[in-house]
């Protein structure tokens, strides 16, 4: 067995299809951890009718910490190519996890489609 990046099938899963370009959550994720005003972050797709999925930041702010949207999106220019940015920008509380504390991105997955419908 051949073995590339990922290591579980899940991983695979996750990749974000956007316009026909893969877009690895990580890579996302990453960036958002670099401001002293995130506690955690995570990055799942919300299916988008002109390019099938988008990227969406889900983030837990840290306590007393302040963060918009903007502030956030303002983190990508001149790190990541422009096709990888969010679309959206989510605030949680905090990051559902199972037992394991394995985030649970199936659940950020509904929590950002119900985010859109709103």
């Amino acid at each position: 067995m051949r073995r590339g990046i990922f290591t579980s099938t899940s991983a695979k899963n996750d990749v974000i299809i956007s316009g026909g370009e893969n877009i690895y959550p990580a890579e996302i994720e990453a960036v958002l951890l670099t401001t002293t005003a995130s506690a955690e972050a995570a990055v799942v797709a919300r299916p988008d009718e002109r390019w099938g999925e988008a990227p969406v930041a889900v983030v837990v702010r840290k306590p007393g910490a302040a963060m918009s949207a903007a502030e956030v999106l303002a983190l990508f220019p001149e790190r990541l190519a422009r096709f990888k940015h969010p679309r959206d920008v989510v605030f949680v509380a905090e990051l559902p996890k199972n037992a394991l504390g394995k985030t649970l991105r199936f659940e950020l997955r509904r929590l950002v489609a119900a985010s859109a419908s709103t």
